[in-house]
């Protein structure tokens, strides 16, 4: 008896041990490597929600805020972040010379955290900048233009974005635009159009990433067949363990694999997990079946009616349970069909609402990730890869892209899009 007493001491006392054994290892990597996301809407959320405060509130703790941010400078620290792409989306239905603007005032608001927090933040467009500010204990921000609808259909436009120091341009966002199609809308070119080959080859001209989240599989085919440099996927999943369309399938993985590129794990539970997937359909689906004015639902013309009764489905079909370790069985995916060189991380926080995966709550928790990691048995070599080394070295290849495109030629493709003019 007394021997099982000590064997179980020994173990409660060997569990918290391990675990910040855990915790000093993931603290060693983002000390050496700086933890670089690939996507978090923050700006577009205090857009929102914050009006004019934004350009003025205090960002250091946000955590009384109700509905809660996923972000804030204190959670950042927590988190161990060394850089981070910050999402300058705009939504998709607004006339193209509205989406400029709005991006323009997205991007400002980017570019003025680092003077607003110069002690925080800086700004960084290459990886060599990530480095500097990884290396004087600052976060990284660098900008992700998450819709080519967001440049009206103008390489001009794309160019300013550049010169602001835009690091990438999402092909779609959740609409198909006159040049490229989107995942979840109806295709109406069979990918890419030649316009849109010439946006991907100014990207490589201009050293910006070329972001094939959000896209149909076709155009990312296509992109992939005529880009010369490396692509990034800033918030994906893979699609064979969920099988939405803005996921990453196998076949593709291995194309990403050829190309260099990276794909950057979404946290936001419908492309996590499948389970949430169809919960969300179906509860779509339940709304639409109780209220559908001005014909259709068993309660039509009842709101209050209906709210009492989803509310009742609701309790009958909790919604799943989405978890850290789902999140993990992405990136072990990834990992395993393209090469542990072609993995990385993009949360989408500030972007999916309040429903987050259990343990990955918000910006303080990535370490948590990359520790369940290692407990699968990745390396701290492994662990540096996903968490920014391979950002890192895609950034640094399209750089190199863009100085080997500048040495042959300094033409800049020109015209505008189809049905823009």
């Amino acid at each position: 008896m007394r021997a099982m007493t000590l064997a179980a001491a020994a173990l409660i006392v060997a569990a918290p041990a391990a675990a910040q054994d855990y915790a000093a290892r993931v603290a060693r990597v983002l000390k050496a490597t700086p933890l670089i996301d690939g996507h978090n809407d923050w700006p577009e959320a205090l857009r929102e929600r914050e009006g004019e405060k934004r350009w003025t509130m205090d960002l250091h703790d946000l955590g009384a805020s109700a509905p809660a941010y996923d972000t804030d400078i204190a959670r950042l620290r927590r988190g161990l972040v060394g850089g981070q792409f910050w999402s300058v989306w705009v939504s998709p239905d607004l006339p193209g010379k509205e989406q400029v603007e709005q991006t323009l005032e997205q991007i400002d608001l980017v570019r003025s955290l680092a003077d607003r927090y110069p002690d925080t933040f800086a700004l960084a467009r290459t990886a060599a900048d990530v480095r500097r500010a990884h290396a004087t204990g600052r976060i990284a921000c660098l900008i992700g233009v998450e819709g080519g609808g967001q440049i009206d259909g103008n390489l001009s436009v794309l160019r300013a974005y550049a010169a602001l120091g835009a690091g990438y341009l999402t092909l779609t966002h959740s609409l198909t635009i006159d040049w490229a199609d989107s995942a979840t809308d109806d295709p109406r070119h069979g990918g890419l159009t030649d316009f849109g080959r010439k946006v991907v080859l100014e990207l490589n001209r201009l050293g910006m990433l070329v972001d094939l989240s959000h896209v149909s599989e076709k155009v990312m085919r296509d992109v992939l067949a005529v880009t010369r440099a490396p692509v990034i996927f800033s918030h994906s999943g893979a699609r064979a363990l969920n099988d939405h369309p803005r996921n990453v399938s196998d076949d593709v993985l291995r194309l990403v694999a050829r190309n260099g590129g990276v794909v950057m794990v979404d946290y936001a539970p419908g492309y996590v997990s499948d389970a949430y997937r169809r919960w969300s359909a179906d509860s779509l689906a339940e709304k639409a079946r109780l209220n559908s004015p001005p014909y259709n639902g068993l309660d039509i013309g009842q709101p209050d009616k209906a709210a009492t009764d989803y509310a009742a489905w609701l309790r009958a079909h909790p919604a799943p349970d989405v978890t850290l370790a789902e999140v993990a069985d992405h990136v072990v995916h990834v990992a395993k069909v393209a090469g542990i060189d072609h993995v990385g991380l993009g949360s989408d926080f500030d972007g999916v609402g309040e429903t987050l995966p259990r343990g990955l709550s918000d910006v303080s928790t990535y370490p948590a990730l990359l520790a369940e990691l290692m407990r699968r048995g990745w390396s701290d070599a492994d662990v540096a890869k996903l968490a920014g080394g391979n950002a890192l070295r895609v950034m640094e290849a399209a750089e190199r892209v863009k100085a080997q495109l500048a040495s042959g030629s300094t033409s800049a493709p020109k015209g505008r899009g189809p049905d823009q003019h």
